[in-house]
């Protein structure tokens, strides 16, 4: 099975899932604390019914409706295997009409981990994502840690719809990350 190539990768997909369902608020928790790398999201989308959770690593399913010309759904089958080759575990908590949460962890120094990849323009990326949503990202390193939200961010550059905006914030997105170490 085709594996993602960043963890970075891996986080925009499982968020972008939450954004997809009609999310208003999304919040994306990074924590490396050197034996392990675990992300949550946690989400107030439309959620999901236990058939649907049931089905949901099902590589052959994928929600009716959600994809014009496919009929699958690979993001979390390939997230479980990446998960599974790498020590770590997921879980998917969905509550129809509620919201979802989604848990995943890796082994920080298994030899078949993708690379971390660039957290700050994922953000960036998911922060500019079309529609009506506040996101919410914390990434925690050891004892540092920052968080930001969409709409703080949009504010402190003018708003992420222009070439500067999207530039400011993606400097300070990566300022962020750097003093992470």
């Amino acid at each position: 099975m085709l594996m993602h190539a960043s963890i970075a990768d891996v986080i925009a997909d499982t968020a972008q899932n939450s954004i997809e369902a009609g999310a208003k608020r999304v919040a994306v928790s990074l924590v490396e604390d050197g034996e392990t790398i675990s992300v949550t999201i946690a989400d107030n989308g439309k959620g999901m019914d236990d058939a649907t959770q049931r089905r949901a690593f099902d590589p052959f399913y994928t929600e009716p409706g959600k994809h014009d010309k496919r009929k699958v759904g690979l993001g979390l089958p390939i997230l479980k295997q990446i998960c599974e080759e790498c020590e770590g575990g997921l879980s998917l908590k969905s509550e129809k009409g509620v919201g979802t949460t989604l848990s995943y962890h890796f082994a920080a120094k298994h030899i078949d981990l993708p690379p971390m990849g660039v957290i700050a323009k994922m953000v960036l990326t998911l922060f500019n994502y079309p529609g009506d949503f506040e996101l919410e990202f914390v990434h925690r390193k050891g004892a540092e840690e920052y968080a930001i939200s969409r709409s703080e961010l949009s504010d402190a550059v003018g708003g992420l719809e222009s070439v500067e905006g999207l530039a400011l914030a993606g400097e300070f997105l990566a300022s962020q990350e750097e003093a992470l170490g």
